[in-house]
């Protein structure tokens, strides 16, 4: 009994470390373009794909679950800072239901901030692009387009704009 308790908080400390995890980790992909994939927006009609992106902006790329109390966190500190982050463009989505996305979308009021998208990533892409599952998953690109840092977990905003901005 005494090992199935301390394999349980082994494992409980490991998922918390990994999501509160502030360092980048190496992907392999560093210096690799941004890559092109839909999304399908928060007004259920329109698709957007990444290559269409502004060139002239550092690039986001926030993959999210709607009831991931890291991701929420995440969020929250993102639209709070907005004012510091307003010349890097987001890109927000997920893979779960379009109504879960959609309640995200408005309980964080994403419409009133014109550098974010947020959408279904409905082919799965991302997570098959950076062969991962883990969310908050935040990859940054700088203006050239080129993959800078990614981060595993919630992130500071400060974080975001060093990397992205640099």
């Amino acid at each position: 009994m005494k090992i199935l308790e301390n394999l349980l908080l082994a494992m409980v400390l490991i998922a918390t470390y990994s999501c509160t995890n502030k360092e980048a980790i190496k992907t392999g992909m560093e210096g690799k373009e941004l890559p092109a994939f839909e999304l399908l927006l928060a007004d259920s009609v329109t698709h957007f794909n990444t290559a269409n992106s502004p060139v002239s902006k550092p690039v986001v790329l926030f993959y999210f679950s709607p009831y991931c109390p890291y991701c929420r966190a995440q969020m929250g500190d993102i639209a709070q800072k907005m004012d510091k982050l307003k010349n890097i463009q987001f890109y927000m989505f997920t893979s779960f239901p379009f109504s879960d996305m959609k309640h995200f979308y408005e309980e964080y009021k994403v419409r009133q901030y014109p550098n974010i998208q947020m959408g279904l990533d409905l082919k799965n892409f991302f997570p098959n692009y950076f062969e991962t599952q883990v969310v908050p998953y935040t990859a940054i690109y700088g203006k050239d387009r080129k993959l800078r840092k990614v981060f595993i977990g919630q992130v500071y905003s400060s974080q975001i704009k060093a990397v992205a901005e640099n």
